[in-house]
């Protein structure tokens, strides 16, 4: 037979495989009774792997109180039996679970049954170290009564102090009650009858009723971010309502005629839509892993609920139905939440848009004015130059011409048959000419280049 080395497995292939089977469930037989325990010790702080170290530490301390070794620090699964209770720990990216699980009495009545939990074989010292952290404390008794549903949910108005109860036939074996309310005593309350389920199906049915009762909770944590956030964005949208109207009349208004005092306008309004968009986007990342966080969770619960398989027990709503009425309002309101601030930040991000292209419209505007006013300043320059040039031609031909006086008078002195005066008087017309031929000459150059 073929073996295969362990030097031929890629490094991520034994834990993968492992990955299916790290979070296995309890394995029941009624009756039993359960205390659960979902600790959130995550705040928007503290990152998965603080918030993994935080709930070691809490669980370690648990086994040193009874001698026990505990896992491993980078441990998502935990179980061992303490003897009068067993012990199931789970760790997840934002909470930990605990479930204690212990057999008590076949006759046990309900009530007796909730009086007699594993929670009371905890050390009050460490659940006083979770003091702020509990997000779900759910007690479960799984009974194995038999008799009608009917007859059994009349008994069940002594266990639950709610007036609406929430029951169901489930796996086609099993029955679940609660009233999903917190009871007096701080911890709600799910009774799982076994009246035919088969081997294993007890564990299954109560871990999926545990995780629905944790997702539900953790779902409804991006509640009051919602609501939190409701007057924000409608005052985000009140005020850029007002900018926008602000805008638009500044458009109308300078529709024909833009001043240098548009811009100064114009660049307030950036700067307001600019705040605007960073109110929004704070407002954006505080929401955003709680909203999707919540959508995930409540994915999960329905995931849950439909593995139930329930079936109606006539005068009952299901747990389906309840969570239909109650908790799919809730996360409708998270998910318009979400999508407002994102519509908001796209219409600031229209604006804005809008605006800057305002802004660029005024400053082209303003550079063409003086663009246009530096063409006119040049034309005069050039005019001046013009009205000049005359007399640079009459001063150079002055001192030209003078020059050539002297060099006259200095030939008549030396006994050349030269008269100054004629020659100064014939040299003058050719000497200007000569100068205003060069001057354009040199000017035609000049702009030819």
């Amino acid at each position: 037979m073929a073996i295969i080395y362990p030097n031929l497995n890629h490094a991520l292939r034994v834990p993968l495989a492992a990955e299916v089977h790290s979070r296995p469930y309890l394995r029941l037989e009624a009756p039993e009774s359960l205390t659960h325990l979902a600790v959130y010790a995550r705040d928007g702080a503290r990152s998965a792997s603080n918030n993994a170290a935080a709930q070691h530490m809490l669980l370690s301390a648990l086994c040193a109180h009874f001698g026990v070794t505990a896992p491993v620090s980078d441990a998502k699964y935990f179980f061992h039996d303490f003897g009068r209770f067993r012990l199931k720990w789970e760790c997840h990216t934002e909470f930990a679970t605990y479930t204690f699980a212990q057999r008590h009495e076949a006759d046990l009545p309900l009530a007796e049954a909730f009086e007699r939990v594993p929670l009371f074989h905890l050390p009050q010292e460490w659940l006083a170290g979770l003091q702020g952290k509990v997000m779900v404390a759910a007690h479960v008794v799984l009974d194995r009564t038999r008799g009608a549903s009917d007859a059994f949910a009349a008994g069940l108005r002594r266990v639950f102090e709610g007036n609406n109860l929430v029951g169901s036939r489930v796996l086609q074996g099993g029955e679940l009650w609660t009233d999903f309310l917190i009871q007096s005593d701080g911890f709600s309350r799910f009774v799982v009858r076994d009246v035919g389920l088969h081997e294993q199906q007890s564990g299954r049915l109560v871990q999926r009723v545990l995780e629905i009762e944790t997702y539900r909770m953790m779902a409804l944590l991006g509640l009051p971010h919602a609501q939190q956030a409701t007057p924000v964005l409608n005052a985000i949208e009140g005020e850029l309502a007002a900018l926008t109207v602000e805008m638009v009349d500044g458009v109308i208004a300078d529709a024909h005629a833009l001043s240098a005092a548009d811009t100064d306008r114009e660049q307030a309004l950036l700067n307001t839509i600019t705040g605007l968009a960073a109110r929004i986007e704070k407002l954006a990342l505080d929401n955003s892993y709680r909203f999707s966080a919540s959508q995930a969770y409540f994915r999960l619960v329905d995931a849950r609920i439909d593995e139930l398989r329930e079936t109606r027990i006539e005068g009952f709503p299901t747990v389906g139905e309840f969570m239909d009425r109650r908790l799919t309002p809730a996360m409708n309101t998270c998910a318009s939440i979400a999508r407002r601030q994102e519509a908001l930040a796209e219409r600031i991000a229209h604006t804005n848009d809008l605006l800057r292209t305002r802004v660029g419209i005024v400053q082209e505007h303003q550079n063409r004015q003086i663009l246009q006013s530096m063409n006119a300043r040049a034309a005069q320059q050039l005019r001046l130059q013009q009205a000049v040039e005359g007399l640079s031609v009459a001063a150079i031909s002055y001192y030209m011409v003078g020059l050539f006086g002297y060099a006259g008078k200095a030939a008549k002195a030396i006994g050349w048959p030269v008269n100054p005066d004629l020659l100064t008087g014939a040299l003058v017309p050719v000497v200007a000419a000569g100068v205003w031929l060069g001057l354009r000459r040199m000017h035609r150059q000049i702009h030819g280049a």
